[in-house]
């Protein structure tokens, strides 16, 4: 799940076309914005390719950009937009305020000028990652997942000595997240790779698809293997063919959707030691998605407002259309994404494949997450209670990106800083090491 709830949210990618008269990407990523907050919506869909105004019609955009203010408060205005290449295509990050959160709109703007891709998601911290102190215990260096233009971005953080050490792949949540997994401020992969790599276990953080190359989504279908599991099993590949690295302990840590997907990415690739699941759904995503937002209305008051109870109500009938036996596959519909994606999505059965796979797991929950909830948890618990190849452990302060924290889980947690909890950390480590 795009890893925060904002992310899961509001990750609605949208194809556009551009005003033909606008040249300048800046130009014409300010002109979209420009017109969806003037509710000109039907100007926006006049502007579509014929195959784009089919799939996104004015009152799916309507839907979609006026949940904003009903789960993240009021806009407030918007910074500059930054313009920089992404091979054929120009991407166009403007960032957006809102009351309760910042958010970034990412647009994707090839050579005609047309939008291919737009995103709009939790703002990433400007702050890059800090360097490794020359006496750290272990290195950090560039090894690449996948081959070719297509490959993405990735870093290996390395203990230090001969090894071979035990290895460990991190998998994102949903939305369109870097390599450390940037939420706000925070920046969860970050903390564990390090911590880990400490302690005698390498590490593999990697820019998601999403977020290296959005236009490798941007014509055909696609789906959650595309978006996350194959890359988890170059991933996985990568790692087994590095030096120093024990190629029979391999293993996953996938966080929200990304735990949800280990199982298909151990089955996939034959070659995972052991999974750690961490906040990982157990249920529909498309199910999560509305209680998420049912939960969201009420946090800061208590009561849903008109807004938010018309906000919730379309996304129920989103969820409905994807659903529908009916529905054209290339009809957009939950968060902006097409009803093709949401079905394989929907397919999934994470608690099933984790069975079918049959590995160590380790299964790991914050009591203040309210995202991946009791719900959830309990399933896991239920199915593989009397299995003694699985370890729960449930964090009574921690939130959903394993974040200390007290009283009831909130959003605005996201945009405070924060560590990974070291304790969660330990525990992974004394785990692997154990198997």
């Amino acid at each position: 799940m795009q890893s925060t709830l904002i992310a899961s949210v509001l990750a609605a990618s949208l194809a556009l076309v551009a005003n033909a008269q606008a040249t300048d990407p800046a130009a014409i990523a300010r002109q979209a914005l420009d017109r969806l907050d003037a509710g000109e919506y039907a100007q926006v869909e006049q502007s579509f390719g014929a195959q784009m105004a089919a799939a996104v019609p004015a009152d799916k955009l309507k839907a979609v950009w006026e949940s904003l203010p009903a789960q993240v408060g009021k806009a407030t205005g918007r910074g500059a937009a930054e313009a920089s290449a992404q091979g054929d295509a120009t991407l166009v990050r403007v960032p957006l305020h809102y009351e309760k959160a910042e958010l970034m709109a990412t647009f994707a703007i090839d050579g005609a000028g047309k939008i291919t891709g737009f995103v709009v998601q939790p703002a990433q911290s400007a702050a890059p990652a800090p360097t490794v102190a020359a006496d750290a215990p272990h290195i950090e260096r560039d090894l690449p997942v996948g081959y070719g233009e297509r490959a993405l971005p990735g870093t290996l953080a390395m203990p230090k000595g001969d090894g071979p050490f035990p290895a460990v792949v991190l998998v994102h949540g949903s939305g369109a997240h870097d390599r450390d997994e940037t939420i706000g401020p925070n920046k969860p992969f970050l903390d564990i790779a390090r911590g880990l790599a400490a302690q005698g276990i390498a590490v593999l953080r990697y820019e998601k698809r999403s977020k290296a190359r959005p236009q490798d989504f941007t014509s055909g279908p696609f789906g959650v293997d595309e978006e996350t599991t194959f890359d988890g099993v170059l991933a996985v590949d990568a790692l087994r063919k590095t030096a120093g690295i024990d190629p029979k302990r391999v293993f996953v840590l996938g966080h929200s959707q990304g735990g949800m997907m280990a199982p298909r990415i151990a089955a996939m690739s034959g070659h995972v030691a052991g999974l750690v699941l961490l906040a990982a759904p157990a249920r529909s995503l498309l199910d999560i998605v509305i209680e998420q937002n049912r939960r969201l209305a009420v946090l800061d008051d208590g009561k849903t407002s008109d807004a938010e109870r018309d906000a919730i109500a379309a996304l129920v009938e989103q969820v409905r259309i994807a659903r529908d036996p009916a529905t054209d596959p290339a009809t957009r519909s939950v968060l902006g994404l097409p009803v093709s994606y949401w079905r394989t999505i929907d397919s999934v059965d994470a608690v099933a494949e984790a069975q079918s796979v049959a590995l160590p797991m380790l299964v790991l929950q914050g009591a203040r997450d309210i995202q991946v909830v009791d719900a959830d948890w309990g399933r896991w618990r239920s199915a593989f209670h009397a299995d003694k190849r699985v370890a729960f452990k449930l964090y009574d302060k921690l939130n959903h990106l394993g974040i200390a924290g007290e009283g009831d889980g909130n959003l605005a947690e996201y945009n405070t800083p924060g560590h990974v909890d070291a304790s969660l950390i330990d525990d992974v480590a004394n785990w692997i090491k154990a198997h």
